[in-house]
């Protein structure tokens, strides 16, 4: 390999690497058809033979070969001889028995962002996103369960990572379903909770915070918080995975505003994909601002560096920043005196 990464055979150049990343969109689609089809679920009790396979998911031999074979070549799923069986990366997560369940995710990415994606070169050329789209009620639940599953190990890591007990009263703004409050109420007992969010979004996370006991201590309150009045009252607020929707200008404005509603000493987490100087590090985090970029028009993936800058000038001290899970970490800050 060359000093710049690029693959050589016998000394000379090779275009496997531009093959391998255009081919990217076979792999991801081959992969949301196995979740959607329910091929991983179809193979939780063990190996199974296609004839088997086919039985369980009502898909046509011929046609679930392809698509199994395609997750045995990506490593998913292993085979021997007629006989399939999950790999442990998808009985862990794709099973639906495992530790974790990343079908909503995949689910969510395959319905709602693939879509979106056919306009990225428009959101490239124009800055015009896709911020207008009206979801479906359907729709509402494949995103809203998508990203509570995409978010669940930050979540959860978040209370271990930093200590909530000195705190009374959160405030989790742009708060989705509830999760990051929910992993936190979990966790600390004294603490109460309240989540802000869009009328759409807040009605989901109602639904969500009624189902775990924690949520009894929790409310929910609808508002725009670049337009209505952020609730007072409470001594801890957590922004997480909403910066990166936003311009640097709406965020730095959106700092402002919550440095009005919080006393000297309070804190502000802000969890989101923070990269490095180069915004290259870390590799998905780089990827994702094509995401976000397409879905507003003006998102972004930012570096710790551009965060401090925006802190220091809306009366926030940058105290430290904790890795919590994947490229997702928090930036702990406290009102300034």
């Amino acid at each position: 390999m060359s000093p710049s990464g690029t693959e050589t055979n016998g000394g000379a150049v090779t275009a496997e690497r531009i093959f391998e990343i255009a081919s990217g969109f076979m792999a991801a689609k081959h992969l949301f058809v196995a979740n959607e089809v329910g091929l991983f679920s179809a193979l939780a009790g063990g190996a199974a033979t296609l004839d088997e396979l086919a039985g369980r998911t009502g898909i046509a031999r011929s046609r679930l070969r392809v698509l199994a074979d395609a997750m045995v070549a990506m490593g998913l799923v292993e085979r021997q001889e007629d006989r399939y069986w999950n790999g442990a990366v998808a009985a862990a997560f794709l099973s639906g028995e495992g530790t974790g369940d990343l079908r909503p995710f995949l689910r969510f990415w395959d319905r709602l962002s693939y879509p979106t994606w056919l306009n990225f070169e428009e959101a490239i050329r124009t800055g015009s996103g896709q911020s207008s789209l009206r979801l479906s009620e359907e729709e509402q639940r494949v995103f809203s369960e998508g990203v509570e599953a995409i978010q669940a190990a930050p979540a959860h890591a978040l209370p271990s990572v930093y200590d909530f007990s000195r705190h009374q009263r959160i405030l989790d703004l742009g708060g989705g379903t509830g999760s990051w409050l929910l992993a936190i109420l979990q966790r600390y007992p004294q603490l109460r909770g309240t989540l802000f969010e869009l009328p759409e979004a807040a009605s989901v996370a109602r639904q969500r915070l009624a189902r775990d006991p924690a949520g009894d201590r929790a409310e929910v309150a609808e508002g725009d918080f670049f337009a209505d009045p952020v609730p007072e009252g409470h001594d801890v607020i957590l922004i997480a995975n909403v910066l990166h929707l936003f311009s640097p200008e709406h965020n730095l404005g959106l700092l402002e505003r919550i440095r009005e509603r919080v006393p000297a000493g309070g804190r502000l987490l802000l969890a989101d994909f923070w990269t490095d100087s180069t915004h290259v590090e870390p590799t998905l985090a780089a990827l994702m601002a094509g995401e976000f970029l397409v879905i507003t028009g003006e998102g972004d993936v930012y570096s710790e560096e551009e965060a401090n800058e925006w802190l220091a000038k809306a009366g926030w001290q940058p105290l430290e920043r904790k890795t919590l899970a994947g490229p997702i970490s928090v930036l702990v800050t406290e009102a300034s005196g």
